[in-house]
């Protein structure tokens, strides 16, 4: 950092033309010389394998393969949750789930039929999650706080409509998308959210879950043509990202782009995936059911949807060196949880969605294995962050909060969980966890922590279980080998992390029973 200039040695006429580049050097950060723009892209559902600089095979995501080579790619960085709401309340908090106010999918049933999809899109009452607190301090506010101006497109699933828990109450001064992450279960919807305002589309109401009859021909696209509709979500939400850049490219600015990509159910306009189409060759259809719609090209289809993510990452990485902003921007993209199981059409094991780790139910989403959790993440920033590097630094959401708060220059007593990783992003010595834990409620209760390369896991605590697997990462990455009858010591130094770091959930419904929640 060039050090500031002593003005008592300096005549007064030199100190009046120098003015400018003294106040520049006094006010500069070590390694950011101003404070860039920040967007945070975040997957949903998309898989440790499921990109081609993480190993994928067979669906191609070259432009976020370059963003890898021209930043960052961390190899050990986990969601918060493996489910949707916890990890996002986490991430917007910097608290990990043990103190987390949200920590599972709670669809705050009490209001009434909250999966009528006819009822809940006529009535907002129905719509939305349980409301986090109006207290809550969250990434938007913070980055307020610090000059930027913020915006949210995408899926929000923190907190219904007409709460004090909707985006624009909670950090950002722009949103459009998906307040509910239940209606986000379509992908042409009937409407979405811009700011406080539902805005309906040129789509029918077609509720998630319609299964072809037995009279219906599998095999003929028109069987299809109800489900593939006029306005598809995702392309209306990254044109409202589009667009918040280039209102914002004299302000310093905060982009979430919460995509919907590639969450279930499968859905992409024909001309994206025949491609795949190609590429896959024959497959059988998906008939529909469990929530999701049928699909005559389900494995075609999921990969189109990945690949369109990424063609959506290059149009935004484009815009932003066609407005000059692109030099003084920082990109971190991740995903929210790890893969979706075999469900709604979607094939885990065919794309290897899990990279080296399992995949499928028991695995992927909704458990605390490896395949649920490990996410890729990459940061890239020209010119302060080296391209083409790697680091194995472990890594959460809930250290994106610090992390952003140090870039961003704010200072507050605010306190989280997360260390910042921005040293990492420098190559210098990096503070560490001692340890990282997680937690569930459902999938039957589940706990886990991560300490150097053990890795501890307690499933079934709904079902009085409380017996801990423990796994050597190092060597057993796929935690196909429970040796926790050979180290006792260890689990119950892992058994000691899991009670000191739950702490008794607010929320009745997240409560583990089994550990003593009142």
């Amino acid at each position: 950092m060039p050090k500031c200039i002593n003005l008592v040695k300096v005549p007064f006429l030199s100190i009046i033309l120098l003015l400018p580049l003294i106040l520049f050097n006094c006010n500069s950060f070590e390694e950011n010389p101003s404070n860039p723009n920040i967007i945070f892209i975040l997957a949903d559902d998309l898989g440790y394998g499921e990109l081609g600089v993480y190993g994928q095979k067979i669906i191609q995501t070259p432009h976020i393969d370059e963003l890898a080579r021209n930043g960052m790619r961390f190899t050990q960085h986990y969601s918060g949750s493996p489910v949707c709401a916890p990890s996002r309340y986490i991430l917007l908090t910097g608290l990990h789930p043990g103190h987390a106010h949200i920590r599972g999918n709670d669809e705050w049933e009490e209001r009434g039929d909250v999966w009528n999809y006819y009822a809940a899109v006529a009535d907002t009452a129905l719509e939305g999650q349980r409301p986090i607190p109006d207290s809550t301090f969250t990434l938007g506010e913070m980055l307020q706080k610090s000059g930027y101006t913020t915006g949210l497109v995408g899926k929000w699933g923190l907190g219904a409509p007409g709460t004090v828990s909707t985006p624009n109450k909670q950090g950002f001064d722009y949103f459009y998308g998906y307040n509910c992450q239940r209606q986000a279960h379509n992908l042409y919807p009937k409407h979405l959210w811009e700011n406080e305002q539902k805005i309906w589309l040129n789509n029918e109401i077609i509720p998630p879950g319609k299964i072809l009859d037995s009279l219906t021909d599998p095999n003929d696209s028109k069987s299809y043509s109800v489900f593939e509709q006029y306005q598809y979500a995702p392309s209306l939400i990254h044109e409202k990202a589009l667009n918040f850049i280039e209102k914002n490219k004299e302000n310093q600015f905060f982009l979430y782009y919460a995509t919907p990509l590639p969450h279930l159910p499968l859905q992409i306009p024909k001309k994206y995936r025949s491609k795949y189409r190609k590429i896959i060759g024959t497959e059988l259809p998906y008939k529909g059911g469990k929530g999701y719609f049928p699909n005559q090209y389900p494995k075609a289809t999921y990969a189109a949807m990945i690949s369109y993510l990424d063609q959506q990452v290059g149009e935004l990485v484009q815009k932003l060196k066609r407005l000059g902003l692109y030099e003084n921007t920082l990109i971190i993209f991740t995903s929210d949880n790890g893969p979706t199981y075999d469900i709604g059409g979607v094939d885990p094991h065919y794309f290897n969605s899990a990279g080296p780790f399992h995949t499928g139910r028991g695995w992927g989403k909704g458990f605390i294995h490896e395949g649920g959790i490990r996410v890729p993440m990459i940061v890239t920033w020209p010119n302060q962050i080296e391209a083409n590097m790697m680091t194995t630094h472990l890594s959460a959401f809930w250290d994106i909060f610090p992390t952003l708060a140090e870039i961003s220059g704010y200072r507050n007593n605010q306190k989280y969980d997360g260390i910042s990783f921005k040293p990492t992003l420098y190559g210098k010595k990096q503070p560490k966890h001692d340890y990282l834990y997680w937690e569930i409620p459902e999938y039957g209760g589940q706990q886990a922590v991560r300490k150097k390369h053990w890795k501890a896991i307690r499933k079934n605590l709904h079902k009085n279980n409380l017996n801990i697997a423990l796994f050597d990462l190092s060597n057993d990455p796929r935690e196909d080998n429970d040796i926790s009858d050979q180290y006792p010591k260890k689990v119950a130094e892992m058994e000691a992390i899991m009670l000191e770091a739950h702490y008794d959930p607010i929320i009745d419904e997240f409560n583990l029973n089994i550990l003593g929640d009142k």
